[in-house]
């Protein structure tokens, strides 16, 4: 094959993609040059990037040159393609997909861990994204959105001129160059919590359609996984009719033979974003259901009714209220200390502490215990790490997705030969303890107890949601469901309370209030 020009952008990390698809083309025996294009969008830098985006302002010149056969492919970030390829143009390959998620970049002197993503009150963090804007003040209400415009080198030299507080890029961008951000503090916030664009971290190979020889080269460079995840990620994109400045997050990943599908989409980068998660065995109509699932006139349930009390400023309340749901909020349990004074005895050479539920974590912390600087966290999901951080400590490990076992699994091998301490409810299943092996020393503090309230009042609210087992059990000592009630389970024992009581449920990916603002619009109301 003839040596390839490939067509690209001058900033670093459009030229990183270049050299990087060189370098793969290479190792197949293709050799190729690069060519530097630049776009309307890389000259045009005074307009808000929702003004440009969407419209070919970064790609256009370089599908020009496509066409006229100056170059042979054009090296996108296919999150940055419109859903239609120009006529005569084609995508042959798309890479494998690095690291999707969003990385918070801090100033030193503006981090505060107590508050969720460690960002001081009030911060000013730098996007130019609305999808990230609106994501962002769902997750922290209090944050000031400021817009960030040019490349990755030169986004962290303006934080690092104190022109923002934070600032958030892709992290799939930081990998790839490499850079050194030892200086500032750095949050990486998962995909599940901060959906990313479709097709974000993903490479994708342009070229014309009628080269049928240069597409059959390309297939050796193409990763079909990751082509078949963004398939669905790009069609919910296209069946909104949006392009990158609409605040739409939308992220496929197959998991033990299963899809699994996140969805965030607001009006504006000013409303508070509805999201959804499907877990599903194929993809087939799944992107049409998911945009059906988006619109207005679509039936929610007027009330819904959670066994705990949630905060008037919480991530559930607010998403719910913005569709106008009533919520019954109420604990159908009540928790007592065990432990008033904490003997020294349980924190000798402790390697890490795990806490199972948020109670867990307030009440060890009431005991007022001198812990080591090195002793490190595990928690069991967002929920409980929200709570540590109240306590000014970060965890060290989360648990992602609510299936305990997997859970449990995934931390017994971490903590292989260590000293861990679990503070617990006195009834507690003991799930994670019960998995870890023969050489890691297990200290057991249960340190609460929960008491069932008497005499339970029904409610009448088109969902339930059971946030533990001892709820479960309280509410079906005197009630049952009404014809048409659904249930949503918190996580896995809630669940097999559940099961045990022969009621079907819904079970979030996360045992937090994201989770769950994800389950009740997704439930199908009969």
């Amino acid at each position: 094959m003839k040596k390839l020009i490939i067509g690209t952008r001058g900033s670093d990390l459009a030229l990183w993609q270049a050299n990087f698809t060189k370098d793969r083309l290479a190792e197949i025996g293709v050799e190729a040059e690069l060519k530097i294009i630049k776009t309307q969008g890389d000259k045009i830098l005074n307009l808000r990037l929702d003004k440009l985006e969407g419209k070919g302002f970064f790609t256009k010149e370089l599908e020009e040159e496509l066409l006229n056969g100056t170059i042979d492919i054009a090296v996108h970030c296919q999150k940055d393609l419109p859903t239609a390829n120009p006529p005569g143009l084609v995508i042959a390959a798309v890479s494998e997909r690095e690291d999707a998620s969003e990385l918070l970049i801090i100033l030193k002197d503006c981090v505060d861990i107590t508050k969720k993503l460690s960002l001081k009150t009030g911060a000013q963090v730098g996007t130019s994204s609305n999808r990230r804007k609106a994501q962002l003040i769902a997750l922290r209400p209090d944050l000031n959105i400021e817009d960030l415009r040019g490349n990755v080198i030169t986004r962290i030299q303006k934080l690092r001129d104190e022109n923002y507080d934070a600032i958030l890029l892709a992290k799939a961008g930081i990998n790839r160059l490499g850079i050194d951000l030892s200086e500032f503090h750095t949050e990486v916030i998962d995909t599940t919590e901060l959906i990313p664009a479709p097709a974000q971290g993903v490479l994708a190979f342009q070229i014309r359609e009628n080269d049928p020889e240069l597409f059959d080269v390309l297939q050796k460079l193409n990763d079909p996984n990751t082509a078949e995840e963004i398939e669905v990620e790009r069609k919910v994109l296209n069946l909104f009719e949006g392009g990158c400045h609409m605040p739409l997050g939308c992220y496929c990943k197959k998991e033990n033979g299963k899809y699994e599908v996140w969805t965030s989409k607001a009006v504006t980068a000013e409303h508070f974003p509805d999201r959804l998660f499907f877990r599903v065995d194929s993809l087939d109509g799944l992107a049409e259901h998911i945009v059906s699932k988006f619109s207005e006139d679509r039936r929610l349930p007027s009330k819904i009714f959670i066994s705990r009390e949630i905060s008037e400023h919480s991530y559930l309340r607010r998403a719910l209220e913005r569709h106008k749901i009533e919520i019954e909020d109420r604990s159908l349990i009540r928790t007592f200390p065990i432990v008033n004074v904490l003997d020294p005895f349980y924190l000798k050479n402790l390697n890490w502490i795990f806490f199972s539920s948020r109670n867990g974590v307030e009440y060890f912390f009431k005991l007022k215990p001198l812990l080591s600087k090195h002793i490190r966290f595990g928690v069991v999901g967002r929920g409980s790490e929200d709570e540590l951080r109240k306590h000014g400590y970060r965890a060290d490990y989360v648990g992602e997705g609510g299936d305990i076992p997997d859970i449990a699994e995934e931390f017994a091998e971490m903590i292989k030969g260590q000293t861990v301490l679990f503070p617990r409810a006195q009834d507690s299943l003991q799930s994670i303890q019960s998995r870890v092996d023969a050489s890691t020393k297990v200290v057991d503090l249960p340190i609460y107890e929960t008491v069932i309230e008497e005499d339970v009042d029904q409610s009448f609210a088109e969902v339930l949601i059971f946030t533990s087992p001892s709820n479960v059990d309280a509410y079906f000592a005197d009630n049952l469901l009404e014809p048409g009630q659904q249930v949503i389970a918190i996580g896995n024992s809630t669940g097999k309370k559940l099961d045990e009581m022969g009621v079907n449920y819904t079970l979030p990916y996360s045992p937090d209030e994201i989770g769950l603002a994800e389950a009740v619009f997704g439930i199908e109301l009969k």
